[in-house]
């Protein structure tokens, strides 16, 4: 497996207009987000990247949204995404739209969304799948270094154990598929083998406790079980008497 940390991407698109098809893609990542964005609450939805920037959130609950990101017309913030401007636990929602794909250390961004996310609060992420015909392009030599191909294809069950690691719970996965020049294969792929979905959508919530439970921990913790009328010195001295009998 690669590893996720690699040098500067130079050739990062500043708009969707960049990448061929590109607004096809948005339209049908912002077509797949409705469903989502309903569900989100709170003060502050930050959209990180020029690519979220563009995407169309006007029905999330969230007013005050912030675009931030490098360079781009669309932009309240112009800082890098490794070392966002924002107190920690200080955002309610995050939209990381194709944001770890061009990201030269997709780990430090994600830890730095996850630094200021509140308890609870919701991390969107969108990305290239590998396991698509999109990936082809990166194994040809006149296509490798071109825009989309030139960008970090990661599988969804890599992100999912990555957000594991920071203690989040997905709740949401499912592939997007756009082929303009055949919509009909389009809705059929995308009903039917949505794994092979050249776009992914991952919906993960911030935990505050452990997902997994701890047996152990669980064990020690649980309370002694004794007989109802006999207190607790009784028991530890018929204890004591039996240890001594042994």
């Amino acid at each position: 497996m690669k590893p996720a940390k690699t040098p500067v991407i130079h050739r990062v698109p500043l708009s969707w207009a960049d990448i061929p098809w590109g607004d096809c893609y948005r339209e049908a990542l912002s077509r797949q987000l409705q469903p989502c964005l309903g569900k989100l609450y709170g003060l502050h939805l930050l959209k990180v990247g020029e690519l979220s920037a563009e995407l169309d959130t006007a029905q999330c609950a969230i007013s005050h949204q912030v675009n931030l990101g490098l360079q781009g017309d669309n932009l309240q913030v112009k800082t890098d995404p490794l070392s966002l401007p924002f107190a920690a636990k200080s955002v309610d929602a995050c939209l990381l739209a194709h944001s770890l794909a061009w990201s030269s250390d997709p780990h430090r961004l994600l830890r730095e969304v996850d630094r200021v996310l509140i308890d609870d609060g919701w991390m969107i992420i969108s990305g290239f799948n590998l396991f698509s015909l999109l990936s082809v392009g990166k194994l040809l030599p006149g296509l490798r270094g071109k825009i989309p191909f030139n960008s970090r294809m990661f599988t969804p069950g890599r992100l999912m154990d990555w957000l594991s690691l920071l203690n989040y719970e997905v709740v949401q996965c499912q592939g997007v598929q756009v082929l303009p020049w055949n919509r009909q294969a389009e809705r059929m792929i995308g009903t039917h083998l949505p794994a092979l979905g050249c776009m992914h959508l991952i919906v993960a919530r911030k935990r505050t406790f452990p997902l997994t439970l701890n047996p152990t921990r669980l064990r020690a913790n649980k309370p002694c079980l004794q007989p109802l009328g006999v207190t607790s010195r009784q028991i530890h001295c018929r204890q004591d008497r039996d240890g001594h009998q042994g």
